[in-house]
Order: C-alpha cells, then sequence, then structure tokens
C-alpha cells in the first residue's frame, strides 16, 4: 500500500506541478499546465485520490477494483476515477495510474506549454 508521504513525494516529482487548495481546505489540487491532473481529499481515512483516466480504462478500473475504485467524485464520471488509496491497489499500479493522468493533462496542453515543463 502506497504511504501518504510516499504519495506526495510521486505528485510533486513531475515537472512543472504546482499544488494547492483551490475549492479549500481538504481538497489538496495538483496542476500541471494550470490543469487538474489529481485532487486528494487529504482529511479523510483512507486518503482518497482522484486522476484524469481514458473513459474505457476508467470502466476497466472500476470493475477490476470494485471495492477501492469509483467514478469520479464531484467530477465528471466519464473521465475521471477516485481511488481509495488502500491495500487493494498495489503501490506499481497506483503509480502508473498517476502517471497516466498527469500524461493525459500534459497532452491536451499546447506544444509551448509542454516544452516549458522541461
Amino acid at each position: 500500500m502506497m504511504q501518504s508521504t510516499d504519495l506526495f513525494l510521486l505528485l510533486d516529482s513531475f515537472a512543472g506541478v504546482t499544488s494547492g487548495y483551490p475549492f479549500g481546505p481538504g481538497a489538496l489540487v495538483y496542476k500541471v499546465g494550470g490543469k487538474m491532473f489529481a485532487l486528494i481529499a487529504d482529511d479523510v481515512e483512507p486518503l482518497r485520490i482522484s486522476l484524469k483516466c481514458d473513459p474505457d480504462l476508467a470502466l476497466e478500473l472500476r470493475a477490476q477494483y470494485p471495492d477501492a475504485v469509483s467514478a469520479g467524485y464531484h467530477l465528471n464520471k466519464r473521465h475521471w476515477n477516485t481511488i481509495e488509496v488502500n491495500d487493494t491497489i498495489p503501490t506499481p499500479e497506483l503509480e502508473e495510474w498517476i502517471d497516466h493522468s498527469h500524461s493525459l493533462v500534459v497532452a491536451g496542453l499546447s506544444r509551448r506549454e509542454r516544452d516549458n515543463l522541461k
């Protein structure tokens, strides 16, 4: 199971990432190029993270992990999953999902914005 400190370190490791609380306490948002790729409900136990996801993959993950992965809470249900960070999800998979979310958002940035991240 991924520990919260490892989760925050991973999210902060991406180039050009910023974080803050634009929605108020308890909803830590991670952005790249000004666009959100992760939202952490850091005021609940267990920790929950919402990640952008390819719509087909999002459905597959919800079916594969019904007790830990659900449609994005207060987000576009087609493009976002909310994941309960617990021992159900292997750490390498969660790391892949975070990278996938980040990559989707970066792909949507302009070429100039992407070049500025390097």
